[in-house]
């Protein structure tokens, strides 16, 4: 190259040029020259190395290459080329060692930060293969990512201010390492969400696409993001709440996960009976009873039978065998304490369907059921009196 540089001085020497305006126009020749060199490269490798990789990826039985070799990561491993080219090229146009030193560190820097949004890119692209795995998909790993996307951009930025210094990234990490109070300060809510998010993670506890409920931070419904810093709610009025990953593991939140797994979803009810009209049953009643199909394994206490057990063994009956009911999951009719208000019935089962309308419509039509049927049994449910009451006792 030298004898290059020499031949082309004395080229334009005699042409009657100086030797000043002869380098000059050399070495801006030569730049142009470089430059040009790596954009053509860049094309080449846009225009016909990244259709050929996306038609080998496509053509493979593999998926996990149709991730590691996505648009991102080969748009920036194209966006190495043009700068390494001019890192290995610029010497023969700067033979200046100031100048030359400045070029070399521009390029190391571009590199860099070429290198970070490529390894950035390739993080994001596990992240969406992980998504999209059966097991992990179950977990959010989002927070995770972001804090390897963290570390690499961390590391990128002191090997840039050590290129620009001209100091050994040690002696960064070195003078970090005294302001590490302040960076943990600063980052403090960061590496919390990211302590918590491993917490989460390890411990099963969050997932997205769990119902939760935190009352004290107004969060009522869907999990749809979990981050470093913030667990997004979509709430059933269809506002969002953002709460940080460090409150859920530090105070109490309900998980209504295990719910949905277990495929039945709790109603505990009650309502109360009028004490005034239990009773005991007539010969007449116990005979029309005896010849309902809801009798079948009724047990019969041993003395007269009182109409409120008989209308107990009717509702477990009712709900035993009605199709919205999961009746492998336990089910009871009890009696609770008597109050001022009536004798309190209480029905504790489980829906079959753990959709919210689904199970608000099956309890109105338990209770509405319930409530029809409780004259057939002598009972009425203690209402307080109101005004058309009074109105109508005088």
């Amino acid at each position: 190259m030298e004898k290059v540089n020499e031949q082309m001085l004395e080229w334009m020497l005699g042409l009657g040029l100086s030797e000043n305006l002869s380098m000059m126009i050399w070495r801006v020749t030569v730049i142009l020259a470089i430059f040009i060199i790596a954009f053509i490269v860049d094309r080449i490798c846009r225009r016909a190395v990244i259709p050929v990789m996306r038609k080998i990826t496509v053509k493979t039985e593999f998926k996990w290459d149709d991730y590691i070799l996505s648009d991102s990561v080969l748009n920036n491993l194209c966006r190495l080329i043009p700068p390494i080219s001019i890192y290995a090229l610029i010497p023969y146009a700067l033979p200046d060692d100031a100048i030359l030193d400045f070029a070399l560190q521009l390029c190391v820097v571009y590199i860099t930060i070429v290198c970070i949004m490529l390894v950035c890119s390739i993080i994001s692209s596990l992240y969406a293969m992980a998504s999209e795995h059966e097991k992990l998909k179950e977990h959010s790993m989002k927070g995770l990512y972001q804090m390897l996307k963290l570390v690499v951009i961390c590391i990128g930025v002191i090997i840039i201010i050590s290129t620009l210094i001209g100091k050994s990234p040690l002696v960064i990490l070195t003078g970090l390492g005294a302001s590490t109070a302040i960076l943990m300060l600063v980052f403090q809510d960061t590496i919390k969400g990211f302590v918590a998010g491993i917490q989460l993670i390890s411990n099963d506890m969050l997932r997205p696409g769990d119902w939760i409920t935190m009352p004290k931070y107004g969060a009522d419904g869907d999990v749809i993001e979990v981050t470093l810093t913030t667990v997004k709610v979509r709430n059933w009025d269809k506002t969002i709440t953002t709460v940080p990953p460090y409150a859920l593991v530090n105070d109490s939140f309900q998980n209504w996960r295990g719910m949905f797994e277990t495929g039945g979803r709790r109603v505990k009810r009650s309502l109360n009976i009028d004490m005034n009209t239990v009773r005991f049953c007539t010969s007449e009643e116990m005979d029309r009873y005896r010849g309902q199909p809801w009798m079948e394994g009724f047990e019969p206490t041993g003395s007269d039978e009182v109409n409120l057990y008989i209308f107990r063994h009717y509702v477990e009956y009712y709900l035993r065998h009605h199709p919205k009911v999961n009746s492998d999951m336990i089910m009871t009719v009890r009696q609770l304490q008597p109050t001022a208000q009536g004798m309190p019935i209480e029905l504790y089962f489980f829906s079959a369907d753990t959709a919210w309308l689904n199970y608000e419509h099956l309890q109105a039509e338990v209770f509405d059921h319930i409530l029809a049927m409780l004259h057939t049994f002598g009972l009425r449910v203690f209402q307080s009196p109101s005004g058309m009451d009074l109105q109508n006792s005088r």
